[in-house]
């Protein structure tokens, strides 16, 4: 039985995602102190980890299968409003806005994805474009609607702690749960079934893929599907939290994910990347622009030092990536 080397450990995707992680860790634990490490101080960034989380892997793999997707920036608050109009403005039951909110999800998804499989148009300009169709129709309907931007929502039972509610002491969002759940599903079926290799092989190439009986088409709608859905579930699930919805918002999640994605060692023209790699970028990603308020850095330079950390932890996960494959075991090694 062969060893494990360290060319083998370096070449996997999430090698440089986990070795920018353990960087900003020890980083923010020395500049931030004890305070950054206490449940309070973790819990700060794990939320915004989740949220995010739960977008960012059906973005990755997207990434990993040559396309994108931007309209989750629209997903977000399309989610949140259609949950509050129909539960709260009228009335109805928690259960049937949660149905609505995550139907629009699936339905924007198979517009996107079959929009990008019978046009051939850029999967970036077909998402830009339902990005601003989405915007204006969330805002045209509300305010024609409700007569406002925000709507209230007050959700009991077990659909508030399900959905939108705080576990362990009142500090972390049950949405950490779903990520976690949701991480383990994708990475089932990415990393453990032939989906996975479905994925991969589109990103390298979609002809070759296509032509040895991989159902490109119909998987490209399916991962559209997902993106578009898991922005408006997680939008859906801060309008439960929050108890209310605002049109505004969202746009954050667009490129907050995307750099997620590439700190996670996706790389932006396809073909490789890992569930785990993009579970250790997102992370990452949230460490970096919590920890900031930790330290007693000037809150003027946050932006300078968000950005430096976080295109050293590219610039780490590329270096990593390109010593893995020059890496060549020497001869004779078992």
């Amino acid at each position: 039985m062969s060893s494990i080397s360290i060319g083998g450990l370096l070449r996997r995707p999430e090698a440089g995602a986990a070795l920018g992680l353990i960087a900003v860790l020890i980083f923010f634990a020395v500049f931030g102190g004890i305070t950054f490490l206490k449940p309070a101080g973790m819990a700060s960034w794990l939320n915004v980890a989740a949220n995010l989380g739960v977008i960012a892997i059906p973005l990755g793999l997207l990434m990993i299968a040559g396309e994108l997707d931007i309209s989750v920036g629209a997903m977000v608050p399309f989610g949140a409003m259609t949950v509050a109009v129909v539960s709260g403005h009228y009335g109805l039951p928690i259960w049937l806005g949660v149905a609505v909110a995550l139907s629009f999800g699936v339905i924007v998804g198979l517009v996107n994805g079959i929009l990008v499989v019978k046009t051939a148009v850029p999967s970036l300009i077909v998402t830009l474009g339902s990005l601003f169709a989405v915007q204006g129709i969330v805002l045209g309907l509300t305010v024609l609607i409700t007569k406002s931007t925000s709507v209230a929502l007050t959700v009991e039972g077990p659909a508030k702690a399900l959905l939108g509610d705080f576990i362990l002491g009142g500090q972390l969002q049950v949405m950490v749960l779903w990520w976690l759940a949701l991480t383990a599903l994708y990475l089932f079926f990415v990393h453990l079934s032939p989906f996975g290799n479905w994925i991969f092989a589109m990103g390298g190439d979609k002809v070759s893929a296509r032509n040895a009986g991989i159902p490109t088409d119909r998987l490209t709608i399916i991962l559209f599907v997902l993106s578009a859905t898991s922005a408006a579930f997680v939008g859906m699930c801060q309008a439960i939290l929050y108890n209310s919805a605002q049109v505004a918002g969202g746009q954050s999640f667009i490129f907050n994910a995307i750099i997620s994605v590439v700190v996670g060692g996706v790389l932006l023209t396809g073909g490789f990347g890992s569930v785990v790699g993009i579970f250790f970028g997102t992370i990452t990603f949230a460490i970096v622009t919590q920890g900031i308020y930790y330290t007693d850095f000037d809150r003027n330079w946050s932006s300078l030092i968000i950005g430096v950390l976080l295109l050293g932890a590219v610039l780490m996960n590329n270096t990593f990536r390109k010593m893995a494959l020059s890496y060549s075991p020497k001869k004779g090694a078992k």
